[in-house]
Parts: C-alpha cells; structure tokens; sequence
C-alpha cells in the first residue's frame, strides 16, 4: 500500500507547474477592484506590467506590485530566470472569507457590512521567441 502513495507523489511531483509564480492570501480588498487591475496586466511583460501598476492609481495596485516582484524574484532565485524575459502567463483573483460587520439603522435594526478578502495568484513564464 506504501507503495502505491509513493507512485502517486512522484506523479503529482513531475505533473506539477514549473512556472515561476507567487499568491498573496487574505488581501483585505474585493476581488472584483482587484481583478480590474488584473485584467490590464495580464499577458504583459515583467516590465510593462510593473510600469502599469505603478502609474495605475487603484488600491489595488500596491499589493500587485509586491506580488509580481514576489513572483519575478521567485523566479530569479528559484528557477534561475532572468526576470527581463518573463511575462505575465496567468493571474487571478479568488475570493477569500468575508469579515461581517453590523451598522446600526433605524429603530434598533442593522445592517450588514460584508468586508471582503481576495487570495490573488500570478504565474509567469518565459517569453517564447
């Protein structure tokens, strides 16, 4: 029977993605502000994409720059890849548990306040040429 989960690892070792990538969990921020950025850097150079974060004025887009320059340096020290020939492959965002809160309303009732989290993942890869 050991043997049998031992071949199992191995499988899920040799099937598992190569690519460089880094996720950033519990970002107290919607998914859906976060996956506006997202959308606008996603398929973009290493490069580029940090240039467009930078001069992007949403809240996400400072928690962005530290997960790609997470991602790029994942891959520089890990994978030995030079961070000027990646690119953004994938990246998105998940929603992660929602912190509810209460705000007192009229006569005694209340509402609610959903406080949202993301878990956000990017993944790049080498440009091919």
């Amino acid at each position: 029977m050991a043997t049998r989960i031992k071949e199992k690892a191995i499988a899920r070792a040799e099937s598992a993605d190569k690519r460089p990538s880094a996720t950033a969990k519990y970002i107290r921020i919607s998914p859906d502000k976060v996956r506006i950025v997202l959308d606008i850097i996603r398929g973009q150079k290493y490069t580029d994409a940090l240039a467009i974060l930078k001069a992007t004025p949403k809240a996400a887009s400072e928690p962005l720059v530290k997960l790609l320059n997470s991602a790029a340096a994942n891959a520089e020290n890990n994978l030995g890849k030079n961070k000027n020939d990646l690119y953004v492959a994938e990246c998105f965002a998940n929603a992660g548990p929602i912190l509810k809160r209460m705000r007192a309303r009229a006569k005694g009732s209340g509402a609610r306040i959903n406080k949202r989290t993301s878990h956000i993942t990017i993944i790049l890869d080498e440009v091919a040429d």
